[in-house]
């Protein structure tokens, strides 16, 4: 009986251990099976530019740009780039299909075009699309400024034309588009509080909701960047005094406020990492430049989306709750 009972229990420990090791396995193959994806999608872009002379990096952010901003992802693809049809096939074109010959393309001035050598411009075809966006993209010009023009004159908004700009200088500084990692904005060892926030009652300025949750600190407590991205704004504003907002490679806007200053040497523009120091916790704001102690020191952080047509404030609280984790982790 003894025996029997020890056989169970070993058989139980042995499954238990088993399926541990099966499922920590399961979770590297679906981490690996991620890297292998943006490693394809990155091989596309470097093999795009090879042929086109446009950085990679510009393709990697109208990619990633586009992920942002369908719903609807394109099946059988790596890339989420849809360009519209009038632009692939030619206005007056009267076919209007997704694959044609680029012969037909070009006679309609469309931008439809063989990237991988079938003689076929797919418009649902990665290799297609990327060579056929670098060929627009070249038409103005290698330069920043003339990238610039060509995405103005692709998107028709001034805020889509900056958040791939942003996006470029973020992957050409890391060299990847593999950046997952992400920080709490404040240091987990600092004397901090903070709860659910978002949607309250303000009245400074009028009758108005709360766009973001207030992390209660210290005075001097240090303001760290959540995410990748480049610093968009910097200054005072009258309801958020001293302020800092980030623009990161998902289409969202962090706003920092009521810092009772700025990090030395961060400037508009400087390319940011989670974890680096912006600021510090203060209590500036709802008034003219300068005021401060109206309120308790803290930290307020707003997150705003951008779907390629317009921006809005979502509730933080819950993304601070998993970056407060993962940093612990």
């Amino acid at each position: 009986m003894k025996r029997t009972a020890m056989f169970i229990f070993l058989f139980f420990m042995f499954a238990g251990a088993l399926f541990s090791s099966i499922a920590s396995g399961a979770e590297k193959s679906e981490e690996q099976i991620k890297k292998e994806e943006n490693q394809t999608r990155m091989n596309l872009y470097k093999k795009t530019a090879a042929t086109t002379l446009i950085p990679w990096y510009y393709l990697a952010a109208i990619d990633q740009f586009e992920r942002q901003v369908h719903e609807d992802f394109p099946e059988d693809r790596v890339t989420a780039i849809q360009p519209e049809s009038v632009f692939w096939n030619g206005l007056d074109n009267p076919n209007q299909s997704d694959r044609q010959s680029p012969l037909i393309t070009k006679m309609f001035n469309g931008w439809g075009d063989d990237g991988n050598g079938d003689g076929i411009a797919d418009k649902n075809n990665d290799e297609d699309v990327l060579y056929s966006i670098a060929s627009y993209l070249s038409s103005f010009g290698h330069n920043p400024d003339d990238i610039k023009i060509a995405l103005w004159q692709y998107y028709h908004r001034d805020l889509s034309v900056q958040t791939i700009m942003n996006n470029a200088r973020v992957f050409k500084h890391f060299g990847t588009i593999h950046l997952t990692d992400r920080n709490f904005p404040v240091p987990l060892h600092a004397n901090y509080s903070y709860r659910s926030t978002w949607g309250d009652a303000r009245g400074f300025g009028g009758r108005r909701i709360h766009e973001g949750t207030d992390i209660f600190a210290n005075y001097g407590v240090p303001v760290q960047s959540t995410t990748y991205g480049v610093i968009e704004m910097k200054g005072w504003n009258k309801y958020g005094g001293w302020r800092i907002g980030i623009r990161d490679i998902f289409n969202i806007y962090h706003y920092y406020a009521h810092l009772n200053g700025f990090e030395d040497g961060v400037n508009v523009g400087d390319v940011v990492k989670p974890g680096d120091v912006i600021g510090s916790v203060g209590a500036t704001g709802y008034g003219p430049p300068g005021t401060s102690g109206k309120f308790p020191p803290h930290l307020h952080y707003g997150m705003y989306k951008d779907n390629g047509y317009s921006e809005w404030s979502f509730d933080p609280y819950p993304y601070l709750k998993k970056w407060e984790r993962m940093s612990r982790d």
